[in-house]
């Protein structure tokens, strides 16, 4: 499949860089409000861009491009694959923080 993603890292979550200061439930609040604005048709690219605190996210406004289900942690994995073309998941936890994913193929 492929997805893009929005990632909220919080303190202490892996690979989180040293300017990551809230909590984590500062980032799983945020991540709600993310998949709010998402859910109701803001542009899931400008949110990434906006939002995401993976490194690279504001260049690919969070394409990750095509994987496999075993090249992505488990919750993620597990989410994305659920999901149709199109369609956006909850909120989803992993070691790196909450993630909102938009499936795009």
């Amino acid at each position: 499949v492929a997805a893009s993603h929005v990632l909220i890292q919080y303190k202490g979550s892996m690979r989180s860089a040293p300017t990551i200061t809230r909590s984590k439930e500062e980032a799983k609040k945020l991540a709600g409000e993310v998949l709010a604005k998402a859910k109701k048709g803001q542009d899931f690219a400008a949110l990434a861009k906006q939002y995401s605190d993976e490194p690279g996210a504001k260049d690919r406004a969070g394409a990750l491009g095509k994987f496999g289900k075993g090249q992505m942690v488990k919750p993620f994995a597990d989410a994305a694959f659920a999901l149709k073309p199109g369609e956006i998941s909850n909120v989803v936890e992993t070691d790196f923080g909450f993630h909102v994913i938009k499936r795009t193929e």
